[in-house]
């Protein structure tokens, strides 16, 4: 069973940055693939960016340039920098464990809102 906290939420005018952190633990975390995804209200749940454990990255179009996910194994820690914030990054964001020989499991989310 693995455990996901995310934490690093807030409220950043537009154009600042935010620092997202998800600490898992339980299972293994340095074979799975990692990701991001956000949910802003009234939306369906969405892919922010996914990186492998070889460190391979990937990145919706509308983040692709301002945001920056990695991890760092000896911390069982994946990150997400989000740089030139806009009012339309608002939402959720959730961190997802991919399979390892089980399923997916999910965090609770942490809440961005970025004033104009």
């Amino acid at each position: 069973q693995v455990q996901l906290v995310e934490s690093g939420g807030g409220l950043v005018q537009a154009g600042g940055s935010l620092r997202l952190s998800c600490a898992a633990s339980g299972g293994i975390f340095s074979m799975r693939t990692m990701g991001w995804h956000r949910q802003a209200p009234g939306q369906q749940r969405d892919l922010v960016a996914t990186i492998t454990s070889g460190g391979s990255t990937n990145y919706a179009d509308s983040v692709k340039g301002r945001f920056i996910i990695s991890r760092d194994n000896a911390k069982n820690t994946v990150y997400l920098q989000m740089n030139s914030l806009k009012p339309e990054d608002t939402a959720v964001y959730y961190c997802l464990a991919g399979r390892y020989y089980d399923r997916e499991y999910w965090g609770k989310g942490t809440l961005v809102t970025v004033s104009s």
